[in-house]
Order: structure tokens, then C-alpha cells, then sequence
């Protein structure tokens, strides 16, 4: 957590060793001399006269001003030591330092106060150039990551990166530029050039995407948002000679160029296991605007709520839904239609194998909604608690959604009947297994029901392996 080192305050000595202690916990010592000592050190009054930076390189001083400034604010050593971890951390996740460490001392010089002290930041820059490998998990696939990045690139935690991906499904390259708004890291601004090229089995069809985009991020309230501009040169083929011809159709080149907006509020304790808290994500395209040969509108949500009840036991509601409405009398392109089914959705059923389908291959829709409910539990005993069994879970599920192409003309009321036709549904049980904090793997017990003619299933044993999960 890195270390504070406090010399002596007169009268009352006082030796801090670091920073990664809570210093809430040094007021709750039993002895009840020490107590009054840390009573002495909360009310005895300090001036933070100056604040020092030592290690900077290639670094701007500017920069890291708005990172360490409320430490001046401090009116007692015990507020000057709580400030000066905030400031630590605030540090650190600039992503420029590999490490920072704190002194605290009394203030020396001619214009030293007796109750001023000095804060000394005492940091490591990263290197210029860092190289990284990596495996990723994403929505039932795996990749090989391999990285180059120039950190502070121009010495207020600017990021240039490079990356390419080998993935079973997938493989792309491309260049970003960050740059974030000092003194406020999470207003920040991302710019990417990139090549993807994916392979879709299930829809017979093979995606090929030159382009590039501008992301800017920035919180409002509770409340997160993303400003996108995304212009893309899309090339589609047929992944084997047996693709339909509604796949055939949809093969040639095509340009789309589209402004998004994403809003979220997760007020969860963690993004895979989480046992409280909610989440909603509301996401908004408009293609053709900006021009190209793409023109929609689409609109989808994933709200997400999580209960903890009796005996470490978590009860989780999850409800997705989404609509695409073509503009101009175009119909819709088979790459931006949603698709639902597999592991990570509609369990028990295959991988985006449910809805619209022309000879076995799935063509996606524009509407759909998917609602889970979830029961998870610790592992029966208990074993490797407080450990390695914790990354486990339990898993009981119930699982529903339907897929569909809307007509426009009619009403509401007739969409969402379409909607409520031919749902599909399955109820399992099964094992979850956390990767870090950013993907899980499961492997679960699947029984699909309300199964409608052309869907795939996979009744029985299914193993998923993602970062979203209905």
C-alpha cells in the first residue's frame, strides 16, 4: 500500500509506518494510553507547508498539481496521513508511476512553523516502452494478447498502445491514443485505429472491419456517459460454401458511420460475483447520419439487480432488451441485428442459435428481450473458505426470451405480442467459477423448454466462458 515515514511532533512522539494501514484502525487500540496519545494527535493542530515530488522524469508538474493539492487542506496529522493516500492513489492510477511512496516530516528552513510538516512523494516512472502478454476471455471465446505501449508519452499521462489478438473466433490489430483531462482522469478521450476480422459459424458468415473512432468518457452525477463516433469499412463473405443465400445476400462491402451514447449507474460490489447493488446500462446508435450506407436507429438496456440473502446465498435479477429500426426504407444489415441463445444468454440453448434462420443459419433480429433469474450459493461445506474455494459458486438459474423481426406499421401493443409469442425458456443448475474480476467461466446442468422449430439446443451439460452474463 507503500509507506509513510513520520518523525517525531513535539511533545508527543509518534513513528507512522505506512500508509497501507487504515489510519481509522489506530483509534481503536485497547490501551487506553495510546488512545489518549492518538486523541493528542487528531486535535493537535498542523500546517502542511510544502509538498514535495522527487523521481520525475519525462513527467509534467502540472500535472500531478491537481492530484496532490488537497493534501494541503489538512488540519491534523491524522487528516494530513487519510489525505496523503488519497493523493497515493490518485497517483497511481495515472498508470505512469510503478511506484510512490510517502514521507512525512516536520518542516526545517527559516520559514518553518512549529506545527508544519512537509509531504514528500517519492515516485518511480514506469518505463517508456512496456511490452505485455496476455490470454483474454470473451463471450464463449478465448484470445492471445500481445501489447506495446508508451505510457506518458507526452508527460501528462498520455497512453499510446498498440495491440494485436489471435483469438478462436477472432483476430484484430490496432493503434489507440488516450489522453485524460488532468485533474479529473475519468473525463478522458480515446482515439482508435483498428482491423478486426471475425468469424461467425453460427450465421455461416465472416466479418472483415477497417476503421477508427473517437470515445470520450466523462461521469455526470451517479451517473457515467460515452460519446462515440465510429466510421467503419465493413467487407462480409460467406464462411462456407453451404451459406444460405440470405447470407449470400448480405456479402459485398458496405460503410457505416455512427454516433452512440452510453449511460450507467452500477452501484455493485463487483462486476462478476456480486452480492448487492444494481446496474443499468442504456445504449443508443444512430447510423447514416454522419453518412454511409448503414441507416438505423438502435436502442438496448441491461438492468441488473442483486440481493444477498441467508448463509452467503445471492439472489440476482437480470432483464436485456433491445430494438433496431431501419430508416429510409433500407432493411437492416445482418451485422448490426441482435442475436440471443448460448451460455452467456438464453441458456440451454446454442450459441445465438434462437430466432430468424434461413437453412440453418441464423440471421438475426431487430427486437428482442432476455429475463434470468439467479440463486447462487456458497459450495456445499464449504471447502478452501477464505481461499481458493471462494472463487466458486453454486448456480441455480431460470432463463427466458424471444428473438423476432417487428413491422413497424403496427402499434405497440402488436410489437410487444410479438414479443410475448414463442417464448423460449430453461431452468439449470451448475457451477461458477470467477476469473479475477473481469470474466467467470461456468459450467452448468440445462434444461431448454418452449423450444420453437429451426432453434438448436443444448440439452444437458453446456460450458460458457465470458465477460456478460444474462
Amino acid at each position: 500500500m507503500g509507506t509513510v515515514h513520520a518523525k517525531s511532533l513535539d511533545p508527543l512522539p509518534m513513528h507512522g509506518r505506512d500508509l497501507g494501514v487504515n489510519p481509522d484502525d489506530l483509534m481503536e487500540t485497547p490501551d487506553l494510553e495510546q488512545e489518549s496519545k492518538q486523541e493528542i494527535l487528531e486535535n493537535k493542530d498542523v500546517v502542511v507547508q510544502h509538498v514535495n515530488i522527487q523521481g520525475l522524469g519525462r513527467t509534467k508538474e502540472d500535472l500531478l498539481g491537481y492530484e496532490i493539492s488537497d493534501v494541503f487542506h489538512a488540519k491534523n496529522l491524522i487528516d494530513v496521513m487519510k489525505k496523503a493516500h488519497v493523493a497515493r492513489q490518485k497517483l497511481l492510477r495515472l498508470g505512469i508511476f510503478k511506484d510512490v511512496e510517502v514521507l512525512i516530516d516536520t518542516s526545517e528552513g527559516k520559514d518553518a512553523l512549529p506545527n508544519g510538516l512537509d509531504v514528500t512523494f517519492e515516485v518511480t516512472e514506469v518505463k517508456r516502452l512496456t511490452g505485455s502478454y496476455n490470454t483474454m476471455v470473451g463471450n464463449n471465446e478465448g484470445s492471445m494478447v500481445l501489447g506495446l505501449k508508451l505510457p506518458n508519452m507526452l508527460g501528462r499521462a498520455e497512453k499510446l498502445t498498440f495491440q494485436f489478438s489471435y483469438g478462436t473466433k477472432e483476430t484484430s490489430y490496432g493503434l489507440s491514443f488516450f489522453k485524460p483531462q488532468p485533474g479529473h482522469f475519468e473525463r478522458n478521450l480515446t482515439l482508435n485505429m483498428y482491423k478486426v476480422t471475425g468469424q461467425f459459424p453460427w450465421s455461416s458468415l465472416k466479418e472483415t472491419d477497417r476503421g477508427m473512432s473517437a470515445e470520450l468518457n466523462f461521469p455526470l452525477g451517479p451517473t457515467n456517459h460515452t460519446l462515440k463516433w465510429e466510421g467503419v469499412w465493413r467487407e462480409l463473405g460467406c464462411l462456407a460454401r453451404s451459406a444460405s443465400f440470405a447470407v449470400r445476400e448480405e456479402s459485398g462491402h458496405s460503410l457505416k458511420s455512427a454516433l452512440s451514447h452510453t449511460v450507467s449507474i452500477d452501484s455493485r460490489n463487483s462486476a462478476i460475483f456480486p452480492n448487492r447493488g444494481a446496474l443499468l446500462r442504456i445504449n443508443q446508435e444512430l447510423a447514416g447520419y454522419t453518412g454511409g450506407d448503414a441507416s438505423f436507429l438502435k436502442e438496448d438496456f441491461e438492468l441488473q439487480l442483486n440481493r444477498r440473502l441467508f448463509w452467503d446465498s445471492v439472489l440476482s435479477a437480470s432483464l436485456w432488451g433491445g430494438m433496431l429500426c431501419p430508416i429510409g426504407g433500407q432493411p437492416s444489415c445482418i451485422a448490426d441485428r441482435f442475436y440471443l441463445g448460448g451460455p452467456t444468454s438464453v441458456r440451454g440453448f446454442g450459441m445465438y442459435s434462437i430466432g430468424p434462420q434461413s437453412e440453418g443459419d441464423y440471421l438475426g433480429g431487430e427486437a428482442y428481450w432476455a429475463g434470468g433469474l439467479h440463486l447462487y450459493t456458497p459450495l456445499p461445506f464449504r471447502p478452501g473458505k477464505g481461499g481458493f474455494g471462494d472463487l466458486f459458486r453454486t448456480h441455480f438459474f431460470l432463463n427466458a426470451g424471444n428473438l423476432c423481426n417487428l413491422n413497424y406499421g403496427d402499434g405497440p401493443r402488436a410489437h410487444l405480442q410479438k414479443l410475448a409469442e414463442c417464448i423460449r425458456w430453461s431452468y439449470g443448475a451448475g457451477i461458477v467459477l470467477r476469473l479475477g474480476n473481469i470474466a467467470r467461466l461456468e459450467l452448468n446442468y440445462c434444461v431448454p423448454m418452449g423450444v420453437q422449430s429451426g432453434d438448436r439446443i443444448c440439452d444437458g451439460v453446456q460450458f460458457g466462458a465470458g465477460i456478460r452474463f444474462l
